[in-house]
């Protein structure tokens, strides 16, 4: 009886898929995180009778067959991009980003990393970091003595100093763009790294070929929608329930099975 594997997949997937909504709705709160969605596709099929097969003499062919299907498999977990609201804070190393594109940041092992979270700092150098303390791409230091930061939509970065009437251009943040974004491998606190799949990254102005501004104080919410998430979540709950069914009335055909006598 091939109902009992069959639905034990459609129990896995839709675990699965409840897995992604929880870790959605854990992370409404994260700054700049696009929610997952679990994407499915079908297994293979026996095919006992295949279509197009002649079935008389006369050379008629089945128009349909027989194909029975063996079940569910998970296909993806995709990103859905969408821009977040953006929520004033006034802190001016906040920078939300307005349309596409990531910061790059270089991680302690050497790679480059990319993150749309834009709580930026300051090291005890004086260097932009992020939260994690990795060095945002290029490297802007911000001296001591400075009385402010501006960073324009552009993303050239400004300072002001007490003994001086005009500010100082310290440098210019970029963005960084790829042709598939929802290849790019996610590796936590916010941060992703290029894959083939995400292809290679090209690197410009706030503003320019396609990449989006960037606003000084303001942080980018995530893009999490609750009550789409929790019809999701009650949609894979009773997929479940009914997966779950199966493999008892199985059962049951089953118990019947071996009391005949």
């Amino acid at each position: 009886m091939k109902a009992l594997q069959i639905a034990a997949t459609g129990m896995a997937a839709q675990q699965m898929k409840v897995d992604v909504v929880s870790n959605n709705l854990a992370n409404m709160s994260t700054t700049g995180y696009n929610p997952r969605r679990a994407d499915f596709a079908d297994l293979t099929y026996q095919q006992m009778a295949r279509p197009g097969s002649v079935s008389a003499a006369d050379g008629s062919m089945l128009p349909t067959g027989i194909q029975i299907g063996l079940g569910v498999r998970p296909a993806s977990v995709s990103v859905v991009l969408g821009q977040g609201s953006l929520d004033a804070t006034g802190a001016d190393l906040d920078l939300a980003i307005d349309g596409n594109g990531y910061l790059e940041v270089t991680l302690p092992s050497g790679l480059t990393g990319y993150t749309r979270d834009g709580a930026l700092k300051r090291s005890a150098d004086g260097l932009i970091v992020t939260s994690d303390g990795f060095p945002v791409v290029p490297g802007i230091t911000i001296p001591t003595d400075a009385r402010g930061v501006t960073i324009s939509p552009a993303g050239e970065v400004w300072a002001d100093f007490a003994d001086r009437v005009e500010p100082e251009l310290l440098g210019q943040l970029t963005l960084s763009g790829f042709s598939n974004e929802k290849g790019l491998e996610a590796m936590g606190s916010n941060l992703f790294l290029e894959s083939p799949a995400s292809g290679a990254a090209f690197s410009g102005a706030p503003g320019l070929d396609g990449l989006g501004n960037l606003r000084q104080g303001y942080l980018e919410g995530s893009s999490v929608d609750a009550v789409r998430e929790v019809t999701e979540l009650i949609k894979a709950q009773r997929g479940y329930e009914l997966n779950a069914k199966v493999i008892t009335a199985a059962d049951q055909m089953l118990a019947a099975t071996t009391q005949v006598r």
